[in-house]
């Protein structure tokens, strides 16, 4: 692969990452609003005041702001889960891997190369590609006379590690924004967590009696985020 289609391919995946998150910060932040803060849920049909009892989107809802975010991070992770799943779907390739291998085997003993390299390309897939790499190179060498035996065979095995180098980075991409986002989401809930709870002390500290209602409310932000951050 060139550096020039490598880079195109680097380039597209950045795209696709920052257009996930902005998607999911979109949906999130009209759930929070309009679902979640739908006055419907509030007694009163305030979104100021307390949520009616049972219902969990209001209570979410006195969760603030630092919720959407939250919500943000739950929707990139399932917008990227799905995106592996059909990637991981399409390097399975289009028939089962162990009756593939099965099958190449049994051509592979009879020295049938040409049907091997045929079912590679019937199958598809990471595994196919890279057995067709190296039966490719195997069927190229069966025609040189000048390298030794164990030239043909190192040959042959590299000719199987490049295959694999250029199947991997497909397979692992996009791992690394699942541990980030498991780490950041925790952060974030730990943020809504100290605002909640600020919020709630503040209201212990007004002079005279407290304020129930903002006590009430910073706790309850404080609880939400936190259950939202662990998750």
């Amino acid at each position: 692969m060139s550096k020039q289609g490598s880079s195109f391919k680097d380039a597209l995946q950045n795209v696709f990452a920052t257009s996930a998150i902005l998607i999911a910060f979109i949906v999130a932040y009209i759930l929070f609003t309009q679902i979640m803060g739908n006055p419907v849920n509030f007694e009163g049909g305030n979104p100021k005041g307390q949520p009616l009892e049972g219902n969990y989107l209001g209570i979410i809802y006195k969760g603030g702001y630092i919720v959407p975010i939250l919500m943000t991070c739950v929707l990139t992770l399932l917008i990227f889960i799905f995106e592996r799943v059909i990637t991981l779907s399409r390097a399975k390739g289009k028939g089962r891997l162990n009756t593939f291998v099965s099958s190449l085997q049994g051509l592979l003993a009879s020295d049938k190369i040409e049907e091997a390299l045929e079912s590679c390309d019937k199958q598809r897939g990471s595994l196919a590609n890279v057995m067709k790499a190296g039966l490719t190179r195997y069927r190229d060498l069966q025609k040189d006379k000048e390298l030794e035996k164990d030239q043909k065979i190192l040959s042959i095995q590299k000719s199987f590690e490049e295959a694999t180098a250029l199947e991997l980075p497909m397979l692992s991409k996009n791992m690394v924004i699942f541990s980030t986002l498991a780490s950041i989401s925790v952060l974030i809930g730990l943020i809504g967590t100290v605002l909640g709870m600020i919020r709630a002390f503040a209201a212990l500290a007004q002079s005279g009696a407290p304020d129930a209602l903002a006590l009430a409310t910073g706790i309850s932000e404080a609880l939400v985020n936190t259950a939202f951050g662990i998750t």
